[in-house]
């Protein structure tokens, strides 16, 4: 019986910590949402896919320089034999013996002897024909086979670089919506802590008005200004909900599974490289810039891919032939052997191979001007985030000492108020002050991560493990 009583009290618990749990939602720090990105981002996937193609592509060319061994069979049955004209060989021997007797003097020449000279349709085709052959085909010499090995490898290098900077732009905008969910968070938090003191203030002046210390204006002030925060907090609420709505389509999530962001907007005063040395960075890491240098590494090799047109072609064969022929089923077989060295090259085409290698090399300069434009455009960037990080860090210094001088003047008001010595609006414009102090730190504080997060992007820096975790995915 006792047992039974517990467990008839333990299911309403149960229930009560699974409501509690559904209630809390998913929960979510920074690394778990980027994981969750990495691994459910279609853009990931797609680039991975086209990692493997790219490396089936190298197999393949790898593939043309090996030896090509082909195998073929036919079989023929001729239902009406062809035949074509040809001396009529019987009239041909008859003319010729008697020529032969007429000139011995064996018998007496007789013209009537001799047939007339012409031809006939006549068949040599037999009935059934068989043929099997064997031929193996190594290629000697040939620029563009060579050169599409080096070419696949290229590419691979080129769809692995992309990888790589689509995991970067990923988890940049990962941080940049989860940031963007911290701050809209504690700024609905402000607005509560906002309410909460003009409650509180309320209820103080609620009982000073029941002694009658003071008026019912001073009492209506106070509920107005309770009420004017009450839509901000709604408004930021709302704020709060499109921004983790956000994050949700960023890592693939239903947007109705809630989700509990664990996580606080947090300043670190980090020592940052001297800009010579990030623009530096940036231009020898920048997977932009690596994907581009890469790209021209393959123009080039597919620019001599198409010089190869003016190389020519050696390649050994093979050959094995078993065949035979006949009337019916009994058939005349015969096998042959052929072994040699094929040679050719083409000596002109009217100027395509130079056309089509000119192309190519104003591709590959194309190129190398993007190269040169975003450079400089990156360099420029750097610059202007350096600036921005000094800038924020100075105000983040500032309204950390802002906030303090704001909660005193707070307190100083508050005392002021009750002992009859300050006026509402005294207090009211402490409150304001307060919170616009915790905005403005908060939002220093975003702006902050933000822009190192953006600079680190900039220079190609990402933490390893998230590569090893792609690299996992990939080869599960």
């Amino acid at each position: 019986m006792q047992r039974r009583k517990n467990r008839v009290l333990l299911i309403p618990l149960l229930f009560l910590i699974t409501a509690t749990l559904c209630a809390q939602g998913q929960r979510l720090t920074i690394e778990d949402a980027v994981q969750i990105a990495l691994k459910d981002n279609r853009a990931i996937k797609s680039a991975a896919l086209e990692v493997d193609r790219a490396s089936a592509a190298v197999n393949e060319a790898f593939g043309h320089a090996l030896p090509s061994l082909d195998i073929s069979a036919n079989f023929s049955h001729f239902i009406e034999k062809p035949k074509m004209a040809f001396p009529d060989f019987r009239a041909m021997l008859n003319n010729a013996s008697y020529g032969i007797l007429f000139d011995e003097g064996i018998i007496p020449f007789d013209q009537s002897k001799f047939l007339p000279m012409g031809t006939k349709l006549q068949t040599f085709a037999q009935e059934n024909n068989y043929q099997a052959q064997a031929q193996i085909t190594q290629i000697l010499f040939n620029s563009a086979v060579l050169r599409g090995i080096g070419a696949s490898h290229i590419y691979l290098n080129l769809s692995k670089e992309k990888l790589k900077s689509i995991v970067s732009k990923t988890i940049l905008d990962v941080k940049k919506a989860f940031y963007g969910v911290l701050l809209a968070r504690d700024l609905r938090d402000i607005a509560k802590a906002r309410f909460a003191n003009a409650n509180e203030h309320l209820n103080n002046i609620k009982a000073m008005r029941a002694q009658g210390l003071i008026s019912d204006f001073q009492q209506m002030q106070a509920e107005v200004r309770v009420e004017n925060i009450r839509p901000v907090i709604l408004q930021l609420e709302n704020v709060l909900q499109s921004a983790k709505n956000g994050l949700k389509i960023l890592l693939n999530i239903d947007q109705d599974t809630p989700v509990q962001i664990i996580g606080t907007l947090e300043y670190e005063k980090e020592t940052m490289p001297s800009v010579a040395d990030l623009i530096r960075e940036t231009r020898k890491s920048n997977f932009t810039l690596n994907t581009l240098r890469i790209k021209q590494q393959l123009d080039d090799e597919l620019t001599a891919i198409d010089r190869g047109g003016y190389w020519p072609t050696l390649a050994a064969f093979g050959n094995y032939t078993y065949a035979g022929s006949g009337e019916g089923w009994n058939l005349s077989n015969y096998t042959s052997a052929i072994v040699g060295v094929s040679f050719s090259i083409n000596l002109f085409q009217g100027g395509r191979t130079a056309r089509k290698v000119e192309q190519d090399q104003i591709v590959s300069r194309q190129t190398q001007e993007q190269i040169t434009t975003l450079s400089d455009a990156f360099s420029a960037q750097i610059k202007s985030k350096l600036n921005d990080l000094k800038r924020v860090e100075t105000l983040v210094e500032l309204m950390q000492s802002n906030i303090n001088l704001a909660e005193r003047a707070y307190t100083i008001a508050g005392n002021r108020y009750k002992q009859g010595l300050g006026s509402e609006l005294e207090l009211k414009d402490a409150d304001v002050a307060l919170s616009q102090a915790k905005t403005n730190y908060s939002n220093a504080v975003h702006d902050y991560l933000i822009a190192k997060a953006e600079l680190f992007d900039l220079a190609g820096r990402v933490e390893p493990h998230w590569y090893q975790f792609i690299e996992e995915l990939l080869h599960k």
